[in-house]
């Protein structure tokens, strides 16, 4: 099987990074944050990983487990990965170099956040033009 991501076919956004994880303990959470700015896609390129994503709306989980799958992760999404499978090897690709001040790392600061009338208002415009 060969699976291609590219700019405008599967991949909505440049892609400025890509990083990895693997090895990672069935019982250890990663994420626990949000980004303010940066898009990302996730693909577990090998075994499974669940999602536990927050968009201010309440809680969703998504299980990725299909390399031909991935999981496109906006701003503004609270997200954490847990019950990672041994054999897990979970890809990321993002549209932004690493910056710390991006992330939201308080899970009531992101709620207090997401939902304040500045951002909604941010929102609103995006969609309207």
């Amino acid at each position: 099987m060969l699976i291609a991501l590219e700019k405008d076919r599967n991949v909505s956004f440049d892609i400025r990074r890509v990083y990895y994880l693997f090895a990672t303990k069935n019982e250890v959470h990663r994420g626990q944050h949000a980004h303010r700015h940066l898009n990302q896609l996730a693909v577990a390129v090998r075994g499974s990983v669940t999602f536990l994503l927050d968009d201010g709306t309440g809680p969703v989980e998504v299980v990725l487990d299909d390399p031909s799958q991935g999981l496109l992760l906006g701003n503004m999404v609270w997200r954490e990965m847990y019950d990672f499978s041994d054999d897990c090897v979970l890809m990321v690709l993002a549209d932004q170099l690493y910056d710390p001040t991006d992330y939201i790392t308080n899970y009531d600061e992101f709620l207090s956040e997401v939902k304040s009338p500045l951002y909604r208002g941010e929102l609103a415009a995006c969609q309207n033009g």
